[in-house]
């Protein structure tokens, strides 16, 4: 199984929205075939293992990550794929939280007469997915935000100057991440301020995330390089000002409307929307304001926090806008769960101490 799970951490730029999986074929000790899931619409990882094992698949023994499916997707259920192949045993390290499976495939090969045990390495190989997890059984996509800060939690000076407070090694860091999610999001006001790209420039790269402007009044214009192809763009917005809507549409953008909430747009209902369109992680870059917003709002599942080694003094940019706190115990907790230097700078990876995670 620990094989499987190194299998199916080849496919965490390419699988999405689909899982990440990985599968190997053995008798005893000796592998027979192997593969992993490595993009939606292709072969899904025991399809791929049971091709390369052959007539060897037969009497095996068959470890996935996860629960084999056990309905027609955008290929055929890998239930009847494994019991056409013969195989004696099955070993998953987790239950496929998909209405459309959950437990069927388990139930079809039991009662064909397969053996199966399941949980093994299941923490491992739910690490792996932590966005289609969310999705499936939150009704929400796994949220990680990124900031980049100074040692006294600056991000930018007064004036808005930011490049670049972190190293090249940082930023390279930064595009693995917006590389594994399935959608980038930003705020109008990072657009209008610093008129990023968000894209990924991995060399290689061949999945662009979604890019998501949240922008209640519809204030961001069409060139904005964020909308720049390749890749799609989409714009969710309470307004109603027709003409706005339109030339972000003439530009190639998706707009959609969204419900307010006070000033701004109702984050719940964004997020909602957003697992409709199969997003499982969503990598968020944006403002101290929307930042402090997607925290006050419970949504922030991981913080990822680049920590330059200098200072930006007072009157710059706060990390995260939270307001006044009454008291020590009104603070936000949060949990240290990886620290590590990348080039010059401190990575820190947190999540609230009040999320379950996946």
């Amino acid at each position: 199984m620990a094989r499987a799970v190194k299998l199916a951490a080849r496919g965490l730029y390419t699988t999405d929205p689909n899982p990440r999986v990985g599968c190997v074929l053995a008798h005893g000790a000796d592998v027979v075939g192997e593969g992993y899931h490595k993009r939606a619409g292709g072969p899904h990882a025991e399809t791929v293992a049971l091709a390369a094992a052959g007539e060897r698949a037969r009497g095996a023994t068959a470890y996935v990550t996860l629960e084999p499916c056990s309905h027609h997707g955008r290929t055929p259920p890998c239930v009847d794929a494994l019991l056409a192949a013969g195989v004696a045993r099955v070993v998953y390290a987790m239950r496929d939280p998909n209405p459309r499976v959950n437990g069927g495939g388990i139930d079809r090969l039991l009662k064909a007469g397969v053996d199966v045990t399941g949980g093994v390495l299941e923490a491992m190989a739910r690490a792996l997915n932590p966005g289609f997890l969310s999705r499936m059984e939150r009704g929400r996509p796994w949220l990680r935000l990124k900031l980049a800060s100074s040692l006294d939690g600056r991000t930018a000076l007064a004036g808005g100057e930011s490049r670049w407070i972190t190293g090249e090694w940082a930023r390279n860091d930064v595009q693995r991440l917006r590389a594994r999610s399935s959608a980038i999001l930003t705020g109008a006001g990072t657009v209008l301020n610093d008129d990023p790209r968000l894209n990924v420039r991995l060399p290689g790269a061949t999945r662009q995330p979604l890019r998501v402007v949240l922008d209640a009044e519809l204030d961001v214009p069409p060139a904005a390089r964020v909308f720049v192809p390749p890749g799609e763009a989409l714009v969710m917005t309470a307004s109603g000002d027709a003409v706005r809507a339109g030339r972000l549409v003439a530009a190639g953008v998706r707009v959609e409307t969204v419900r307010r909430d006070g000033t701004g747009l109702d984050l719940q209902a964004v997020m909602a929307r957003l697992a409709e369109l199969e997003v499982n992680e969503l990598h968020v870059e944006c403002g101290a304001t929307l930042a402090g917003s997607l925290l006050s709002a419970g949504l922030i599942d991981e913080l990822v926090v680049y920590m330059a080694p200098t200072l930006l003094g007072e009157g710059a940019r706060p990390l995260m806008a939270i307001g006044a706190l009454a008291s020590m115990a009104d603070r936000p907790r949060l949990e240290i769960v990886d620290m590590r230097r990348v080039g010059g700078d401190l990575k820190l990876v947190l999540r609230p101490e009040t999320t379950g995670g996946n």
